[in-house]
């Protein structure tokens, strides 16, 4: 008897295995399928989006220059150059950059269905409770995702670039930026916050496992804010204002996990 229920639970197992199997297999052809389009439609992927930021008429500076007016500051804030110029000095560094830079916008893409398989694959082993206060897990997170990219996107990596591409220790020195070194900055930030800006959907689950409770998360406001900030630090580049800028919605999105958090302990 023991033995056959053995078999059974090694043959669900497996079974649970097959099922993980293809839930990742397409995944992985969504990434694909997705890569291959980006790849595709290399004006579209480097001329106007990865590139855009290098570019003085981008809507971040355009807004910044806005706002220097409207203050009055007249074109303090304004930015009317980006006296640096890319290249690249290895032979094949354009053909990898491209399929790197694919790569990096077909998981972009394809993130709201991949958590969606994923989801699918651990949706089955929840309770009918669990399932009910797990609605629309799938949209908030693509949101929070979404959200995160754009924020990188729009504020942390326009404002980087500027700033250490136009910094010169002499005029001496002129910048000419690595190509692979401009795309793994902008990459890298967009992705990272667009990672981080998940911290509610992180601790809703934690909360539902018992690890994390609201009043743990405000007893350890202020120890937070000091890992948030080592966090912005390591993924942002080395200027101060993309580290407040990474910081400050980061503190905001862990407010909002202690509203998470409480809520589904009122659930409970």
């Amino acid at each position: 008897m023991e033995k056959i229920d053995e078999e059974k639970q090694e043959q669900s197992f497996l079974e649970h295995l097959e099922v993980l199997r293809w839930h990742l297999i397409r995944s992985s052809a969504a990434v694909l399928l997705f890569t291959v389009l980006a790849f595709l439609f290399p004006e579209i992927l480097f001329d106007k989006i990865i590139f855009a930021a290098k570019d003085p008429s981008f809507a971040t500076y355009r807004f910044f220059c806005w706002m220097s007016e409207t203050l009055h500051f007249g074109e303090a804030l304004c930015i009317n150059e980006m006296p640096f110029e890319l290249m690249n000095i290895n032979m094949s560094g354009q053909f990898s950059t491209h399929i790197v830079s694919s790569v990096v916008a077909g998981f972009v893409l394809a993130f709201p269905y991949i958590f969606w398989e994923i989801w699918r694959f651990v949706k089955p082993a929840l309770h009918n409770s669990e399932k009910k206060y797990s609605r629309g897990v799938v949209f908030y997170t693509s949101l929070l995702f979404t959200m995160g990219v754009l924020f990188g996107y729009y504020a942390v990596a326009p404002l980087s670039v500027q700033f250490l591409g136009n910094y010169q220790v002499s005029s001496e020195v002129v910048n000419q930026i690595n190509l692979n070194s401009y795309i793994s900055t902008v990459t890298t930030v967009c992705l990272a916050n667009g990672i981080v800006f998940l911290l509610p959907v992180l601790i809703y689950f934690l909360s539902k496992l018992g690890l994390i409770t609201p009043a743990f998360l405000r007893q350890y406001r202020r120890h937070a804010l000091v890992i948030l900030m080592i966090l912005a630090a390591v993924i942002t580049p080395p200027d101060i204002m993309s580290l407040i800028l990474v910081t400050f919605p980061l503190m905001l999105l862990y407010e909002v996990s202690i509203k998470v958090s409480a809520r589904f302990q009122d659930e409970e």
